[in-house]
């Protein structure tokens, strides 16, 4: 099943008077803006405008695709409220327009959240162009429209190449030769100007594109439980930015020398933190107690101003005599306990370290009582690599080897939502959009 998202907005200058909305059609998983509305109505009042624009917006997404889920995002409270049926919708004017958009889907397809108007410039934007159209004694014409590239350009982060697979499971680390150079040329990200409806990104498009997705991750989603579930625990689980050991691929668990991160695992960091403040849906951050872990939730949550909390649980895995040396010398060294630990999950590494069951038996644990504090919320978890494709196999009910055959990149987005029956969905893995040129 397809999911769009459905910004919506409208104004009236007067209340009542000169009036228009916009809406903004968003894949779910790519991000993409897949169709734009806008419209100059005369004279009403900010709510029905309001209204209009919800119309608008569940009619274009039907047109994309009648079944598809929608999750609607708007900045008017009493809209969200009124349609998720929590207010009783008293106003004459505003009943046949409710009526009009519960007719658009069937209800169980649709869910709305309501945001804070700084999060919705998209469509605010489109309305405030479709006013200025009727002010000229125009309607507004897609054409001429700059909302979708404003939306972005406020907010675009340059971007820096990601390091490809290599050295240890899950080590990302070939290719930092090229962050680096990514990060001098200082290159920046650019963005289309807006049209009426796209269904494919062209190539000039791809930045934009990765904006939208990074601004979607966690994005509340019906999934396949029932619409009533309510919103779900969504961890959106974010690997620490680039340390000194990660360009020599070199192992880095919790019980070695705990490096800080290097300029470019900094700068990574900066760009995570931006790329989400885009999003605006996370609520709380959680790091593991290790330095680098901390120095990158401090940095993405200062983008967010929210502070970090410290929980032991989301700390890397123990990797005992192993720590601080490369793949290959691991295999010189221990290769028949290198060869145990690649087979059995419940081996150790060389002097005692953790094996990967008991990490997962921690991250259960952990995961637990994250779901429990932080029900109905959106939280970032910023881990390591073991921790982090543990919460995807637990969530997947895939094997220990699966830890094998994960590549899971240096401050890449992962996201896992956690629903009321005890179900959990794996969203986004090893999501690098909002690193790249």
């Amino acid at each position: 099943m397809r999911e769009f998202i459905v910004e919506a907005d409208g104004g009236s200058r007067g209340n009542p008077g000169p009036a228009g909305y916009g809406s903004v059609v968003i894949d779910a998983t790519t991000g993409q803006t897949l169709a734009e509305a806008a419209e100059y109505i005369g004279v009403a009042t900010n709510n029905v405008a309001e209204y209009r624009g919800l119309v608008a917006g569940l009619r274009a997404a039907h047109e994309l695709d009648p079944t598809a889920a929608v999750h609607v995002r708007m900045d008017s409270k009493l809209v969200i409220e009124q349609m998720s049926g929590r207010w009783k919708i008293k106003h004459p004017d505003m009943k046949p327009l409710a009526f009009e958009a519960s007719k658009v889907f069937p209800a169980p397809q649709v869910t709305y959240e309501w945001i804070p108007r700084e999060q919705n410039k998209h469509a605010d934007r489109l309305a405030n162009e479709a006013m200025d159209a009727g002010k000229r004694g125009e309607q507004w014409s897609a054409s001429g429209s700059t909302a979708e590239l404003e939306a972005a350009d406020a907010r675009a982060a340059r971007a820096v190449a990601e390091p490809e697979p290599s050295g240890p499971p899950g080590d990302a680390a070939a290719g930092a030769a090229r962050a680096r150079a990514a990060l001098a040329d200082g290159r920046a990200d650019t963005a289309p100007s807006a049209t009426s409806a796209k269904s494919e990104a062209p190539a000039p498009a791809k930045a934009e594109a990765d904006v939208r997705a990074a601004r979607t991750v966690a994005a509340p989603s019906t999934g396949w439980g029932p619409a009533d579930m309510g919103a779900p625990a969504t961890f959106v689980l974010l690997r620490h930015g680039e340390t000194p050991l990660t360009p020599q691929k070199r192992f880095s668990g919790s019980g070695g020398t705990d490096p800080s991160l290097s300029d470019v695992g900094r700068e990574q960091a900066e760009r995570v933190g931006a790329a989400l403040a885009r999003r605006g849906t996370v609520q709380a951050v959680v790091a593991s107690p290790l330095t680098r872990t901390r120095e990158t939730a401090g940095i993405v949550a200062a983008h967010l101003g929210l502070d970090v909390t410290v929980d032991d649980g989301l700390r890397e895995t123990d990797f005992g005599a192993w720590e601080g040396l490369t793949f290959g010398e691991v295999r010189e060294r221990y290769a028949d306990d290198l060869n145990a630990w690649l087979a059995d999950p419940e081996a150790r590494p060389t002097g005692d370290g953790e094996s990967f069951a008991a990490t997962a038996t921690r991250i259960a644990a952990t995961r637990d009582k994250l779901v429990a504090a932080y029900a109905g919320r959106t939280v970032l978890l910023v881990s390591h690599v073991t921790p982090i494709k543990t919460f995807v196999c637990l969530a997947l009910g895939a094997p220990p080897e699966s830890l094998f055959r994960m590549e899971l990149s240096a401050a890449s987005l992962s996201a896992v939502a956690y629903y009321a029956d005890g179900n959990a969905s794996v969203r986004l893995f090893n999501d690098t959009s909002h690193l790249r040129p």
